[in-house]
């Protein structure tokens, strides 16, 4: 996946970003990615190929398919504050550009 360059912007901010499995974990879902942000995991990109819907792509660590089945079965504890920042800092990157 490559992000799209806009014009007079150099060619170096932006990299090539492998979707292999073992190198990243990605989702559809706003609140496990959000939850995923408020625990500290690295958004790496967010695809927006298709126009209804954004697919979050993180980089995979230890831990994160802990977190994301914490998160599921809701007993992931993080503050509300920085989920709600969390969500809102996704919103905005979804719709800019």
């Amino acid at each position: 996946m490559t992000k799209k360059l806009k014009k007079g912007q150099p060619e170096d901010d932006y990299k090539y970003i492998s979707l292999n499995p073992s190198q990243v974990w990605t989702s559809y879902d706003l609140g496990v990615s959000a939850a995923l942000i408020s625990a500290g995991f690295e958004l790496l990109s967010l695809n927006k190929e298709n126009p209804h819907k954004s697919l979050f792509v993180f980089r995979r660590t230890d831990g994160i398919e802990e977190v994301v089945d914490l998160y599921w079965s809701d007993r992931l504890d993080i503050k509300a504050r920085s989920f709600f920042d969390s969500i809102k800092a996704c919103k905005n990157r979804i719709h800019s550009e």
